[in-house]
């Protein structure tokens, strides 16, 4: 019966362990790059969740850049959605619209923004998110779905971004080579100026090029 037994989403083990052990932060053990020889020294709650040094980063971002509309995609647990939430809570204005398309992983995160004190800053929706509609500038875009389409979300969204605002694509270390590539990709079409930071997993921080000045 075995032979036959429907793989485990790794989404849904991921949040099956996370329900069983509860949220507790652990080492980074994603695998050590030339940028980061360390990985250990970061620290994490999961293995898709973004690194906890990272989700700090993400809301002084908002709180250093006072953005009035966030796009995330992948929201997973909402985890860095209430973090990026909880930036614009202090800020006193803004929102941020998050999607996740698994309908399960969302009424996991829909859970746990429902009961969150930032709650009202968040539209949590169950759709993907090259078929998601936003409407307005967006000043802070953070692309942390499902790795091959992040090129796609970018090129999506980048028509809306704010020149002045910020682009952050997850998942961009050299042994991750998927996000990173197709940031790199962006910026020699000359769409992006890019930024690597050497954390364990990798982000991307990007602008556009188009209307800055």
């Amino acid at each position: 019966m075995r032979l036959f037994r429907k793989k485990e989403k790794q989404e849904h083990r991921i949040m099956r362990e996370v329900m069983e052990r509860g949220e507790k932060l652990q080492p980074e053990y994603h695998r050590a790059t030339p940028e980061c020889p360390h990985p250990e020294r970061w620290s994490m709650y999961d293995s898709m969740t973004a690194e906890f040094e990272v989700l700090e980063f993400l809301k002084n971002i908002v709180t250093t850049t006072k953005p009035e509309l966030i796009v995330e995609t992948g929201s997973f647990m909402g985890v860095s959605t209430l973090w990026l939430a909880q930036g614009l809570k202090e800020n006193g204005f803004g929102k941020i619209i998050s999607c996740e398309f698994d309908p399960a992983v969302f009424a996991k995160a829909k859970e746990k923004v429902e009961h969150s004190a930032v709650k009202d800053w968040i539209d949590l929706r169950n759709e993907s998110s090259l078929e998601m509609n936003v409407e307005g500038r967006i000043d802070l875009l953070f692309s942390d779905s499902d790795m091959p389409i992040r090129e796609q979300e970018v090129r999506r969204y980048l028509p809306q971004v704010n020149p002045f605002g910020l682009i952050l694509m997850h998942d961009a270390s050299s042994h991750l080579k998927q996000v990173r590539d197709a940031a790199l990709k962006l910026e020699r079409e000359g769409l992006i100026s890019v930024v690597l930071l050497p954390t364990p997993r990798g982000l991307v921080v990007a602008q556009k090029r188009e209307g800055r000045k």
